[in-house]
């Protein structure tokens, strides 16, 4: 079978060893992310790899963005690579991630370091520009395929996008490859896993050749890298499949049998990813910007309780400040259920009621208010008032906020603008209101990690007397599923309204996603986890 470097029917092949290095590379460390990549390079030889491969971009981080634009963030670069060779044990040949200038354009490059040099660099000649990716602003598109030899056998290189499209790899095998290796840096969402499979075992049965898919781990501002890097044999089995979310080095083997080298696929629940995701994107954008922790203003309800959650897992409990600000609109079982969950977490739980400075504000402005009925203005006034205590303590022992609104809440403004708005990172940006619950019951699958009550009571934002979150919005059961539509699918009105909706519910619904625009061009980012989030990927006009 043509290209199939595993043996079959026990005709034996060449033997080559393999390093695919699944890692995360922090945005702009260049320096840094060269002297980690020198020190994997040593091991993997000491470990006898021959060939040892890197992600997308490893040198600098993706996406750098307009950072491309700079000479000397360039010539940076090109220095890391060139200290890269020089440095790196013979008898190992490297592949690595990074931009690459050549004849005045810059190219997204996949290059090739043998015998303390470089050797040739592979162009990526697909460059997506759609969703978050935009890197025909930065990039030029390569032409030519590359297949070179090592110890008798021709590895051929694509980057992540080629493997979406069929000529890159067919060419590829036309050029008698042995073995394909495709470097990504490809973002994680809930239905990237099938697209990924779907997409490899095509590239394989066209091209009859095995395919090694190699993919970064960690976060990027929005943007959250699973790995889930894998090896698969000509035949469409798993030679190798790397634990999502897991950094590592794995290496494979060339002359193993397909049959006795099988794998099965690491099992994944859909939830569990998220869950996975949401404190990988947490983690790496706290650590990454060194800030000591985290404060989170804890209410007694789901949403915060989920984030409280994922930031406790995500750094360690020491790390993470709980506030809680009762007014005189919290009930007492919110206090409670904030103090069971806080002492369950281990996690340090500060209590600062404002309802004193409700009151100083009220009269501060009876004034200007003389003669008006309360309403949203007094709501808002207490969420502004939690959020200037979450900032200021924030500020004085030099952490971040965690903002903890949901999708749902996002889509649809309901959250107050500097207030319960206020904040570094929001873990729930992308997360409906629905997938929140499915998180909480995932947290209490073994042991009840959240109260029971904190699930089960209605969902209220306390800030006025009796209120309920559906005096303002439809049930979450029937407003996320009109959401989803809206802003993963662009789904029309009359779409929405053909499929079953009540077409006043999908009016209202549709009119305040648009209103609310201003709000989240001023939300803080949070990870990315559907198709289509809120930020860089969805680009409405504000008016």
């Amino acid at each position: 079978m043509n290209g199939c470097i595993f043996p079959t029917n026990g005709v034996p092949r060449l033997k080559m060893r393999v390093a695919l290095v699944q890692h995360p590379y922090k945005m702009a460390d260049i320096n840094g992310n060269a002297r980690r990549i020198l020190e994997v390079i040593r091991e993997a030889h000491a470990r006898d790899a021959r060939l040892v491969v890197f992600p997308e971009m490893a040198i600098t981080g993706y996406p750098a963005d307009d950072l491309l634009l700079r000479d000397d963030f360039l010539s940076k670069t090109a220095d890391a690579l060139d200290y890269i060779a020089a440095q790196s044990p013979l008898g190992i040949d490297i592949i690595v991630g990074a931009p690459r200038q050549d004849a005045g354009n810059l190219y997204n490059a996949a290059v090739h370091i043998a015998d303390q040099r470089i050797i040739h660099c592979y162009y990526k000649r697909y460059l997506p520009n759609y969703g978050v990716f935009d890197e025909h602003r930065h990039f030029k598109v390569g032409d030519k395929s590359y297949v070179f030899k090592i110890d008798g056998l021709s590895v051929g290189v694509t980057v992540c996008e080629d493997i979406w499209y069929p000529t890159p790899a067919l060419e590829a095998a036309q050029l008698n490859a042995d073995l394909i290796i495709n470097i990504n840096a490809s973002p994680f969402d809930i239905n990237k896993r099938e697209q990924r499979d779907r997409v490899l075992q095509e590239r394989v049965a066209q091209t009859q050749t095995p395919i090694a898919y190699l993919n970064r781990v960690g976060g990027q501002d929005e943007l959250i890298f699973d790995g889930d890097s894998r090896v698969i044999s000509a035949q469409g089995l798993n030679i190798l499949h790397a634990p999502a979310f897991d950094a590592g080095v794995y290496f494979f083997e060339t002359d193993k049998d397909p049959l006795s080298a099988q794998t099965q696929a690491p099992s994944r629940d859909k939830i569990a990813d998220i869950r996975q995701a949401l404190i990988v994107g947490l983690k790496h954008y706290i650590d990454d910007n060194d800030a000591a922790g985290v404060v989170i203003g804890l209410s007694g309800g789901i949403d915060s309780a989920v984030t409280l959650a994922l930031a406790s897992e995500a750094l360690g409990s020491a790390r993470v400040y709980a506030l809680m600000m009762p007014s005189q609109y919290t009930a007492a079982s919110s206090i409670e259920d904030a103090g069971i969950l806080a002492k369950k977490l281990d996690v340090i739980l500060q209590e600062i009621p404002i309802t004193d400075l409700f009151a100083m504000m009220k009269q501060t402005l009876k004034p200007a208010f003389e003669n008006l009925p309360p309403d949203k203005t007094e709501e808002n006034i207490q969420a502004r008032l939690r959020g200037n205590l979450l900032m200021a303590i924030a500020n004085k022992h030099g952490l971040m906020v965690v903002g903890t609104s949901n999708k749902s809440e996002i889509a649809m403004g309901y959250t107050t603008l500097y207030g319960d708005s206020v904040g570094a990172y929001t873990p729930l940006k992308d997360v409906t209101k629905t997938l929140v619950y499915a998180l909480a019951h995932h947290y209490n699958k073994d042991e009840i990690i959240i109260p029971q009550r904190i699930i089960d009571r209605p969902p209220t934002a306390e800030l006025a007397d009796g209120q309920l979150d559906t005096d303002s919005l439809p049930p979450y059961e029937v407003l996320d599923p009109i959401l989803e539509k809206i802003i993963d699918h662009d789904a029309s009105i009359e779409s929405l309204v053909a499929e079953g909706y009540p077409r006043d519910v999908v009016m209202m619904v549709w009119r305040t996603v648009l209103a609310n625009e201003y709000k989240r061009r001023q939300a803080p980012l949070g990870p990315k986890i559907t198709p289509r989030a809120f930020g860089r990927e969805r680009r409405y006009p504000v008016t």
